[in-house]
């Protein structure tokens, strides 16, 4: 999880984006930020999908092979 300083400091770059503008050394630490928030989303909505177990109405395991088969790549 990005810290709460980062978070904060991706919304003030984006509103002065917005009305000022950004310089050059603004520009890139926005970028950097954005890309660091996208990596962390990223692992985080990963790290999710592969630990759910998909059951139908009957109670069967109908979880897709294809997430099975990363869950039991990342274990073993």
């Amino acid at each position: 999880m990005l810290s709460k300083e980062k978070l904060n400091r991706i919304n003030q770059l984006a509103k002065k984006a917005k009305t000022k503008g950004l310089t050059e050394k603004e520009a890139k630490e926005q970028t950097a930020l954005r890309k660091e928030y996208l990596q962390t989303f990223r692992t985080s909505m990963r790290s999710t999908i592969e630990n759910t177990k998909v059951i139908d109405p009957n109670g069967n395991d109908v979880t897709p092979k294809k997430l099975r088969d990363a869950k039991n790549k990342k274990i073993h």
